[in-house]
């Protein structure tokens, strides 16, 4: 929980930009852990649309300081490079990062998290915006993961016309394949995704008899972590936090 840290307690950590392989696929990501004895539980975040960007970074050592090694791969890296605003605004001029892209690199950093010495064996995999739409097709399609997060994800419920080369599928249509337990952040005014489609993905997890839970806060829409823009919700964000704290610590400590 936020601000309960143990005063006498040793705390340290590390964080660096590092560069991985999965065999077939180099993959740039910000890698954030705890220095101590472990073993400590980990967690890939999968960038926002505003990019690999300071916010991401920030989040993933937030995590650290609570006891999780953290990877948070550079997605849009085929873009080039740049400030996270240029090189989203590239992905979104090219049709955007393809989802098969972004699952191999969230299963690249989820092997290599569970290699590591300091591994407890168990990770989970977040992410906000269009990082939580490909959380959630993470947790459905990325054979590994132990418990996953799906902050205020857009484009979850996709109309035919909404599909596209990079984004062939609804995520929707993967609900079946979960097995993982997953939590949910909304907010009630948000329009992407706007309480019409998360009522539609409740009601698909439900049919399917999965292990969820979603917590949506009145007076908030969209990033209301996002503390850097108006959307911020200081009352909603830091309880929505410590929400993800306690499902993380519950099954992955």
């Amino acid at each position: 929980m936020w601000n309960e840290l143990k005063t006498d307690s040793y705390e340290g950590m590390v964080a660096e930009t590092i560069q991985i392989s999965d065999g077939t696929n180099s993959i740039r990501a910000y890698y954030s852990r705890p220095l101590g004895t472990g073993p400590y539980p980990s967690i890939v975040l999968i960038p926002h649309m505003p990019g690999w960007d300071e916010w991401c970074r920030e989040t993933s050592r937030r995590f650290t300081q609570h006891g999780y090694a953290v990877m948070c791969p550079d997605i849009y890296r085929e873009f080039g490079s740049g400030t996270p605003t240029e090189v989203s605004k590239k992905a979104m001029e090219n049709g955007g990062v393809h989802d098969d892209s972004v699952m191999a690199d969230a299963k690249g950093c989820l092997d290599f998290l569970k290699a590591q010495p300091m591994s407890n064996g168990k990770t989970g995999v977040i992410g906000m915006c269009s990082g939580g739409r490909h959380a959630f097709m993470a947790a459905c399609t990325v054979d590994g993961f132990d418990a996953a997060v799906d902050c205020w994800g857009g484009f979850v419920v996709m109309e035919k016309e909404q599909l596209s080369e990079a984004r062939p599928v609804s995520p929707l249509d993967y609900t079946e394949q979960l097995q993982i337990p997953l939590l949910g952040i909304f907010g009630n005014d948000d329009k992407h995704p706007s309480v019409e489609e998360v009522n539609i993905l409740e009601e698909e997890l439900k049919k399917f008899g999965k292990d969820y839970t979603f917590y949506r806060y009145d007076g908030a829409g969209h990033g209301i972590w996002y503390y850097d823009k108006p959307m911020y919700r200081w009352e909603q964000a830091m309880d929505s936090f410590n929400k993800v704290q306690e499902f993380f610590d519950q099954h992955l400590k």
